[in-house]
């Protein structure tokens, strides 16, 4: 099992009081797919410095940190792209925990 740490900005345009729901799918996302979620940070909405999009132009950060076995990455980067609520994410081998 690796540590996975996962980055992603949502999208939820009209749907302010929708976050809770958003990550409860993240959660219910990565736990299909063979992850064990540890952590779950919701931070707060931000403006993009770079606007790639004219309808898009900030986004709520969540940082989820998660075990599961190698090569799930790929899996949830395919999945994520058909979540609606998901505009970005960005998955990264978490630091070991010292014990």
């Amino acid at each position: 099992m690796k540590r996975y740490e996962g980055l992603f900005i949502l999208n939820l345009a009209g749907k302010e009081e929708g976050l809770n729901e958003a990550v409860d799918k993240l959660k219910a996302e990565i736990s299909a797919a063979g992850g064990k979620v540890e952590t779950i940070q919701k931070m707060d909405k931000k403006p993009f410095v770079r606007v790639t999009d004219k309808k898009v132009t900030a986004g709520h950060y969540v940082n989820v940190i998660f075990d599961a076995k190698p090569g799930i990455v790929e899996a949830l980067n395919a999945k994520f792209k058909l979540v609606e609520e998901v505009y970005r994410v960005l998955f990264s081998e978490a630091a070991k925990v010292a014990k």
